[in-house]
């Protein structure tokens, strides 16, 4: 029997089929609850062909939806439409793969479980009792610990993951500049940052040449393309400039302090994660769009491990899509023909 598995997020819809298939695709939740379906369906088509689709979400949290309950129940809805008659099963974050029926009657434990799927894959690339996975995405950072057993976290569901640490909501792409920093350098002196959605981390990465440009990708703060001229011009905006009183070297100086300061951020929370751990991890996993930051931050923190990047293991786009790269995995390997 074959697989593929369907990573449903609020903004970004990802697919793999566990052999080196892998693919995202930016998709605004919130704003298009009901096209999600048929964009599935686009997704399955483009992939190998299948006879079964594993599921995981984080969807569930989009604000088109009252309750969590809700939001599982109409993806849920919405992949069972996009099969066409397939087998569908869903993963909870509790390790089992069930039916969508009793993933519904469980929706606490269906919604927000892909992080949960892939620390359960990545036990694979690890040796030794303790070992942590660091996976940053466009919009969140998971920090998931790992003992022989499995995942070990302190917390399950998103707000328990957030006191704990293990989750933080701050990624490479998505998060506006003025969660992340209070000010920015200008003219030799610090500068407040406007309260507005002027700019968000990916263009300050794309400064850096962290990230490509993307011409016709327009989900950025203020619609126009993602470009060099167009991150200067929007980091401008973020201290109530424009590109005539903000240099490219200002949005330079801007976005090393911007990638500094998320750093900072994901450090005390991966401080938090590490002081919990019966005993430093022995490898550290390393996965996401935001890998290039997980290693600064794994250089912050100076621990003595092996580190495994997906991205060099099973490539960027897989690692990218290395929930959805899981699920596909797990379901052939656990579920019955």
């Amino acid at each position: 029997m074959s697989w593929v598995g369907l990573d449903i997020g609020g903004a970004n819809l990802k697919i793999a089929d566990g052999k080196g298939y892998a693919l995202s695709r930016a998709f605004s939740l919130w704003k298009f609850p009901h096209q999600l379906a048929a964009t599935l369906a686009e997704l399955l088509i483009q992939a190998p062909a299948a006879d079964s689709i594993a599921v995981t979400m984080t969807g569930e949290l989009a604000d088109c939806y009252v309750t969590k309950a809700e939001g599982v129940a109409a993806i849920l809805e919405a992949v069972e439409q996009a099969a066409e008659g397939r087998e569908v099963c869903v993963y909870l974050c509790d390790g089992r793969f069930v039916q969508a029926d009793t993933a519904r009657a469980k929706a606490l434990l269906a919604g927000a479980s892909n992080w949960h799927v892939l620390a359960d894959f990545m036990g694979r690339f690890c040796e030794g009792e303790q070992s942590l996975l660091i996976d940053i995405g466009s919009t969140t950072c998971d920090l998931i610990p790992r003992d022989r057993s499995g995942p070990c976290t302190h917390g399950r569901t998103d707000p328990e993951r957030l006191a704990a640490g293990e989750l933080v909501y701050t990624g490479v792409q998505r998060s506006p500049l003025c969660a992340v920093v209070r000010q920015l350098p200008w003219r030799g002196k610090p500068c407040p940052v406007a309260q507005e959605f002027f700019a968000t981390t990916q263009d300050a990465y794309l400064l850096l040449g962290e990230m490509p440009e993307e011409p016709e990708n327009h989900d950025t703060a203020d619609g126009r393309p993602c470009t060099l001229s167009n991150a200067h011009a929007r980091l401008a905006r973020s201290i109530c400039a424009d590109t005539t009183m903000f240099s490219r070297v200002d949005a330079e100086l801007a976005a090393t302090m911007i990638c500094e300061s998320q750093v900072d951020l994901l450090a005390v929370s991966a401080q938090q994660v590490l002081d919990r751990m019966t005993a430093a991890p022995s490898t550290v996993v390393l996965s996401g769009q935001g890998e290039f930051l997980a290693k600064k931050l794994l250089a912050r923190l100076s621990l003595a491990c092996e580190v495994v990047s997906l991205a060099a293991k099973l490539g960027p786009e897989v690692s990218r899509s290395a929930c959805a790269h899981a699920l596909a995995i797990l379901a052939s390997e656990r579920t019955k023909p």
